[in-house]
C-alpha cells in the first residue's frame, strides 16, 4: 500500500498535537525556551542537509527564480489566509495562534528530503520505513509546537498527506523513466534544497530573521524541471 506511510505520518500529527495542547497551561517564558529549543534543532537539520549540495548552479537559480514566482504570486500571504480562515471557523479565540501554528508546522512537516526521499520509497519500494520515522519525528515536533503555538498545528495534516500521498502514488510509476542512478542524484540535490528552506525556517523560529518560506516554495518545482530536463540533455 503505497499511502501506508503517509497515513502513519498524519496520524503521529494528530496525536501529537492532542498531547501537546495538554501542556498549553505552562509557563509563557518555559514555551518561549522550547520554541527556542526547536528553532535551533531545525537550523541544525537544515544545516546538515544543505551541505550535501554538490550543484549549487541549479539550487542557486531555483530558489532565485523560484523565490520570484513565488513572491509574484504571494504564496506566504495566501498560506496566512488560509491559515486565518481555518482560525475564524474554528474560534474568535487567540488571534494568530492558527494562523501561526498552522503555517510553521506546514512548512517544517512538508519541506525536507524525508518527506520526498520517504514518499518515492513508499511508492517505488513498498518500503515505509523513512516515513514511518518522520511520523516520529513529527510527531514529537506537533507536540512541542502545539504547546506553545496552539491547536493550528493539526491542520498541517492536510498538506502533509496531499502533498505526500502525491508524490508516493506518482512514484508507483516513475521507476519506468527515470534511471536508478538519476533517482539518487536527485534525491541526495532536493535534499540540499529542502536543507536551505529548513535552515531558514529554524532561523525564524529563532527570531534571527523574517523569511518568507512560502514564497520559496516553487524552487522545488523548478528544481526538479531544471534536473531532468539538464540531464536528459547531457
Amino acid at each position: 500500500m503505497a499511502l501506508f506511510g503517509t497515513l502513519v505520518n498524519g496520524a503521529f500529527i494528530v496525536a501529537g498535537t492532542c498531547i501537546g495542547l495538554i501542556f498549553t497551561n505552562i509557563p509563557e517564558r518555559i514555551k518561549q525556551t522550547a520554541l527556542q529549543g526547536i528553532g535551533l534543532v531545525v537550523a541544525l537539520i537544515g544545516l546538515q542537509m544543505a551541505i550535501q549540495a554538490e550543484n549549487i548552479i541549479m539550487i542557486l537559480l531555483s530558489i532565485l527564480i523560484g523565490s520570484m514566482i513565488g513572491t509574484a504570486m504571494q504564496l506566504e500571504n495566501q498560506l496566512n489566509r488560509f491559515g486565518q480562515k481555518l482560525e475564524s471557523k474554528v474560534s474568535k479565540e487567540s488571534k494568530g495562534n492558527v494562523t501561526e501554528g498552522f503555517v510553521t508546522a506546514t512548512l517544517i512537516f512538508v519541506i525536507g528530503a524525508m518527506a520526498i526521499i520517504g514518499a518515492l520509497d513508499g511508492g517505488l519500494r513498498g518500503d515505509h520505513e523513512v516515513l514511518i520515522t518522520k511520523a516520529f519525528l513529527d510527531g514529537f515536533m506537533a507536540m512541542v509546537l502545539a504547546s506553545t503555538l496552539g491547536y493550528g498545528v493539526i491542520f498541517s495534516v492536510i498538506p502533509v498527506v496531499l502533498y505526500q500521498g502525491t508524490i508516493a502514488l506518482l512514484a508507483v510509476q516513475i521507476n519506468k523513466w527515470i534511471p536508478d542512478q538519476y533517482l539518487e542524484l536527485f534525491i541526495s540535490e532536493m535534499t540540499a534544497l529542502g536543507g536551505l528552506l529548513i535552515l531558514a525556517i529554524g532561523l525564524n523560529i529563532l527570531n534571527l530573521t523574517k523569511i518568507k518560506i512560502g514564497d520559496f516554495l516553487p524552487a522545488v518545482i523548478l528544481f526538479i524541471i531544471f534536473f531532468f530536463g539538464y540531464h536528459m540533455l547531457v
